[in-house]
């Protein structure tokens, strides 16, 4: 596995070593040990998750606050997403930091989220299965989100505007300097 830090203190994006024949292919998708030393980082996962998604479909910016706050580690089982994650730790080195990075089926690659992050998607492909793991459990009473288009990030979700898919609940969340984030 090659680990790769982002802009944002904490966030790695995940190279696995694939084996591939004609058979298919094997990879280890997580080993505690080879990622607590490459990383740093020692969450205990406790809940995974999974979405189906179509084409256009964007989810996010998304976040649980205080003692409920989640780091992640995501990946696409098919298909293909642009995932993002937003610092919006006040006293990180990197608050305000996005980064986003293409996450398929075919390139295989992960990206772990640190606690204190929004993170979204967007499906690229015509559908795209989308698996996650979390180092807290949901709390509803603890949900946050940010806005997806935001100017103050300025993200790029590749797709044009009117062909995102958007729930009624992510168009009205809040603006970056209106979420509640601490």
């Amino acid at each position: 596995m090659q680990v790769q830090q982002t802009e944002i203190e904490g966030c790695f994006i995940l190279e696995p070593t694939v084996f591939e024949d004609k058979r298919g292919y094997f990879m280890e998708s997580y080993n505690q040990e080879k990622f607590e030393h490459l990383t740093g980082a020692k969450p205990h996962f406790v809940q995974d998750n999974e979405s189906l998604s179509v084409k256009g479909v964007l989810r996010g910016l998304h976040f649980q606050k205080g003692v409920h706050a989640q780091a992640k580690l995501v990946r696409v089982l098919e298909g293909e997403v642009l995932d993002v994650a937003v610092d919006i730790r006040p006293n990180s080195k990197t608050f305000g930091k996005v980064v986003s990075i293409l996450l398929s089926s075919q390139n295989k690659n992960q990206m772990f989220i640190p606690r204190g992050c929004a993170h979204g998607f967007v499906t690229l492909s015509d559908t795209a299965k989308f698996f996650y793991k979390c180092d807290n459990f949901y709390h509803a009473a603890s949900e946050g989100g940010i806005i997806y288009n935001d100017p103050t990030f300025n993200i790029d979700w590749i797709l044009n505007t009117e062909d995102l898919i958007i729930s009624e609940k992510d168009k009205i969340l809040p603006a970056f300097n209106e979420a509640i984030i601490h």
